[in-house]
């Protein structure tokens, strides 16, 4: 190192000190940089081991659904067994419960003796000490002929031919078509189709095998059809009914005709079920099942078409958010699950709050109370952030379902989930899976109009099988069975909706879209901002 000639030793000495602390301050800066390092290190070390093994893990949850996939023995098994499951059967003893058996009946159309056998095992004689009665419930696998006689007549003033009819006629058909089944087998026939989905070829082997009746497939499919037409006016006039209902559920699912996807929908009320099979899922398919002004309470899964009713109340379905949430926590991370396990233990709380005020054990006053405090709560958890990015479409979800997640407790007696709708849904999808959908669109109105006659009167306790037999031997085109409810339908917990809420100005939450519900489930004028 060269020094200036006019620095002395003190001042090589400062020098040098001043380079010494120099160097001193930039080792320590450099082992800090090594140390940040190392644990950055560390940490991509621990995130590429925990990618690593969730890569296996996903690897085996592939492997086990591709197998799964092929395996047709159990497709709906769990896969594990119970670690404690329960014994089948009927307990012993105490623990047996209410025993139950059927009445003996007042009327018997058959006695039968039975024989006494003549010797015991051991060789020795038998004396009758006793008679005792055994009942026995059947059925007569038997087909019966009728010939009706029927007048056919001249009018003397127009000569117009008029015949008779008996009530028990399905057509007013001579000559070729004379030879007809009644109106007993065509229903149970269409029953079987329509209402417990199986296919035409099984219902005519079910009528062959077990009542001797030799029915073709066409003829099946011809009923179905006539059946269906003479319940066109019924159909349409439940659809005015589910108009009328102050609270609707409302859900959708796809549906095959002529091999093109369809959507068939559904919406249930209190006391009808009204189905139809449209081209589409959007908002003019809805409108044309509920009217695009429907001002009731719809509850439904959060699908964005259904808030296209802006006249009426929405409650977005519990039970899809909470499945949702157990299916997010089962296949991530510790760090990630939480998330989707607070919001699940907030809208279970919710639930919680419902039946305690079903109980008794809350006033309304305490349960809109505790109603506002839970909110708060979610709202306090969606305002954090999130890294997963199933977290983040999650909160995005809630964000907007937010205005409509406890509606339920607002009114108490709206149902928080669309349930109804999937119970409705639920034969129809067996249906789909045993024949795949219909293969032409007089088909698919048949099908639609049928349902909503049979679960209709499924729903309302009446036996689908008389109307049915009322519709083939009904000679009145517009005839309308009974039914459809004279009258808007009203649940039984009615109930209008809390007073307004003022929000603090300058509120964080301010932001978040606010509830208003047009009338309260009575048909009150409401306003309710929770």
């Amino acid at each position: 190192m060269a020094w200036p000639k006019s620095l002395n030793a003190a001042g090589i000495i400062e020098k040098l000190k001043q380079k010494i602390a120099s160097l001193q301050q930039q080792w320590r800066r450099t082992r800090r940089e090594i140390e940040r390092l190392r644990q950055e290190n560390e940490q991509l070390r621990q995130e590429r081991e925990r990618l690593r093994e969730e890569n296996e893990r996903l690897k085996r949850q592939l492997e086990e659904a591709q197998r799964a996939s092929k395996r047709q023995a159990a497709p709906f098994s769990r896969g594990r067994r119970k670690a404690d499951p329960q014994r089948p059967g009927r307990k012993s003893g105490a623990a047996y419960g209410r025993r139950y058996g059927k009445a003996i009946p007042e009327h018997v159309d058959q006695v039968i003796a039975v024989p006494a056998p003549v010797r015991c095992e051991c060789g020795g004689k038998l004396k009758v000490e006793s008679i005792r009665s055994q009942y026995q419930q059947e059925i007569v696998r038997k087909t019966i002929w009728r010939r009706f006689d029927i007048p056919i007549c001249r009018c003397q003033l127009c000569h117009k031919r008029v015949q008779g009819r008996d009530p028990r006629q399905t057509s007013d058909a001579l000559g070729a078509a004379a030879v007809q089944l009644g109106p007993d087998a065509l229903a149970l026939a269409v029953q079987m189709n329509k209402g417990l989905g199986i296919p035409h070829a099984d219902v005519a082997a079910v009528l062959k095998d077990g009542f001797q009746l030799q029915v073709n497939r066409s003829t099946i499919c011809r009923a179905v059809e006539r059946v269906a037409r003479r319940g066109e006016a019924t159909w349409h006039a439940l659809r005015d009914a589910a108009r009328r209902s102050m609270v609707n559920a409302i859900d959708e699912t796809g549906w095959n005709v002529e091999a093109q996807l369809r959507w068939l929908w559904v919406v249930v009320s209190e006391q009808v079920t009204f189905c139809d099979i449209l081209p589409g899922r959007g908002f003019e398919q809805a409108a044309a099942l509920l009217g695009p002004d429907y001002d009731g309470w719809l509850t439904h899964d959060g699908w964005a078409v259904y808030y296209k009713f802006l006249r009426a109340g929405h409650q977005s379905c519990i039970a899809h958010l909470l499945r949702r949430c157990r299916d997010m926590a089962a296949v991530a991370s510790a760090s990630a699950a939480r998330f989707p396990l607070q919001v699940k233990a907030l809208l279970e709380k919710g639930l919680a709050l419902r039946d305690r005020y079903n109980q008794g054990e809350l006033s309304r006053h305490g349960l809109w109370t505790a109603t506002g405090r839970l909110e708060a709560q979610l709202d306090r958890l969606l305002v954090r952030p999130v890294r997963d990015s199933a977290n983040r479409r999650l909160k995005n979800h809630l964000w907007r379902e937010r205005s409509y997640l406890f509606t339920f407790l607002y009114c108490p007696g709206l149902d928080a989930t669309n349930n109804a709708a999937e119970r409705a849904l639920r034969p129809l999808v067996v249906a789909r899976k045993n024949w795949g959908g219909n293969r032409t669109a007089k088909g698919a109105r048949a099908q639609a109009v049928l349902t909503s006659i049979l679960q209709t009167a499924r729903q309302q306790g009446k036996n689908p099988l008389d109307r049915l037999i009322a519709l083939l031997v009904g000679k009145d085109p517009a005839k309308i069975l009974d039914l459809v409810p004279p009258t808007r339908e009203i649940p039984q917990d009615s109930s209008p909706g809390p007073p307004p809420r003022k929000v603090r100005a300058r509120d964080p939450l301010e932001l978040v879209a606010l509830y208003a519900v047009p009338k309260a489930v009575d048909g009150t004028q409401v306003s309710v901002q929770p």
